[in-house]
């Protein structure tokens, strides 16, 4: 089991197609992992494991005749428990929600499944996805395989923990203001929020003005194969980009010869940032330069766009809030309500306006990106703490969540494609994160460049959780 742990997406292919290894024996290694680790994790939503026994089986015989469905065809999957699948329930970390199953399947499940991708689990995340934790009401703290003490970040938690362990090479993970970059920073993996609409969505999220769908794995190039597999038009997403996509895997390994590339610690208004975290990702941005790129530190220039987000992201809550009965808001997350009944108080107007600033933040970094291929920054101001708790415990960055994760959400509000790295270990063994940040579009120079740090800096990669009390 140990040994089909380690093997990405691509060995796994690799395997089925020399017979080496079957998506079955692939599927119960993992099934078998996930039920030997969850106790430790709290990442995982019951189980699929009859489903994917069978899912698997089915592969394996497509295998045997030369015949895979797809791209994805035997590779084990999660899905996050915000994104739908018929017949399966999508509670969303709430306990207000219906636990009657989804009569359809979301487009990146779909074609997912589609390629013959088998789904061991759902994964967990905080209440309706409203902050960058990993806790909820209906699941309970889900825990960091890096230190089990410590938060996963969220909202797409379970994913960050499954990856982390490998149970499952491909994770589907949503993005609104860091929920994709935030568990893969503090997880130690990569992860990708594509280009707005690049993955197609539906039904939408009640964020979807700057929500994402993205792939949170162990290597960039299962990421890249992931949004090869997924990308693309569907017409129940009005947002989506109505355009064909290309091959992600093709200029993978183009590097990052001769980019122009902009470092910014502190974006020009972060005040709190952990030395350690600005140490290794002041080092992870000169490795750069060792790969040929021309590297800068300057700040792309604009204000903080705090309040821009919580008017959209408060709004977003309330239309959740609204729905539940009010003799039911006991059973809330007391911080979403506390977030909801502020974004009651906004008017249609205050929405609009805060909807039209993106404008100016978008224009900033259309002419940013004039001068840089791309820009750097840390993906959070903190290595991980505690689990259940909103911020570090030590009052260093005040009571609210978005104040240790300033690097995320301006790329939400500019729509643009941004990735984290890992870039090192703290002295406690926690892992910190790079965000690399590319043009509107240039998914696959975000992949790139990612790929060349990756190859430049392997980064350490987890066989089993560090249980800790």
């Amino acid at each position: 089991m140990s040994d089909i742990l380690t093997y990405d997406a691509h060995d796994l292919l690799a395997a089925y197609r020399n017979r080496s290894l079957s998506p079955r024996e692939v599927a119960q290694a993992g099934l078998d992992a996930i039920a030997r680790f969850e106790p430790a994790l709290n990442a995982f939503i019951g189980s699929e494991a009859e489903g994917a026994l069978a899912a698997a089986g089915e592969s394996e015989k497509r295998w045997v005749r030369g015949e895979p469905l797809g791209l994805l065809d035997g590779l084990p999957m999660t899905i996050k428990d915000n994104i739908a699948w018929a017949g399966r329930t999508m509670r969303r970390g709430s306990l207000t929600s219906p636990d009657t199953p989804m009569s359809e399947t979301s487009p990146v499940v779909e074609r997912m499944i589609g390629q013959g991708a088998v789904p061991l689990a759902r994964t967990t995340m905080p209440e309706f996805g409203w902050k960058g934790l990993g806790d909820s009401p209906l699941h309970g703290i889900t825990r960091n395989p890096w230190d089990t003490r410590m938060t996963t970040g969220g909202s797409s938690a379970g994913a960050g923990a499954a990856a982390a362990l490998n149970l499952g090479v491909l994770h589907i993970g949503t993005d609104g203001a860091g929920s994709v970059r935030i568990p893969s920073g503090f997880c130690g993996i990569y992860g990708l929020k594509p280009s707005y609409g690049r993955i197609p969505a539906h039904p939408p999220s009640p964020f979807s003005i700057v929500s994402h769908i993205g792939p949170m794995t162990r290597s960039v190039r299962d990421a890249a194969l992931m949004m090869t597999a997924t990308s693309g038009p569907d017409p129940r997403d009005i947002t989506a980009i109505h355009a064909p996509s290309p091959d992600f895997r093709i200029g993978l390994e183009d590097g990052v010869r001769g980019l122009r590339i902009a470092w910014s610690p502190r974006l020009g208004y972060v005040r709190n940032l952990h030395p350690e975290v600005e140490a290794l990702c002041a080092k992870a941005a000169r490795v750069f330069e060792e790969l040929g790129a021309h590297v800068e530190e300057v700040d792309p220039g604009f204000p903080e766009p705090l309040a821009v987000l919580e008017t959209l992201w408060q709004t977003g809550a309330w239309s959740v809030i609204r729905q539940i009965p009010e003799s039911r808001w006991g059973e809330v997350d007391p911080g979403l309500l506390a977030a909801a009944l502020k974004g009651r108080d906004y008017s249609g107007s205050d929405f609009v306006a805060a909807a039209g600033a993106r404008n100016a933040l978008f224009a900033t970094m259309t002419r940013f990106h004039e001068r840089y291929d791309l820009l750097l920054t840390p993906t959070l101001a903190t290595p991980a703490f505690e689990g259940g708790n909103d911020t570090p415990p030590d009052g260093s960055f005040g009571t609210d969540w978005l104040a240790w994760a300033p690097y995320s959400y301006p790329f939400n509000l500019t729509l643009q494609p941004a990735a984290t790295v890992p870039c090192g270990l703290t002295d406690a063994g926690l892992p910190v994160g790079l965000q690399i940040v590319g043009p509107m579009l240039a998914d696959a120079r975000v992949l790139a460049a990612s790929r060349a740090f990756e190859s430049a800096r392997p980064w350490p990669k987890l066989s089993e959780p560090n249980i800790r009390h």
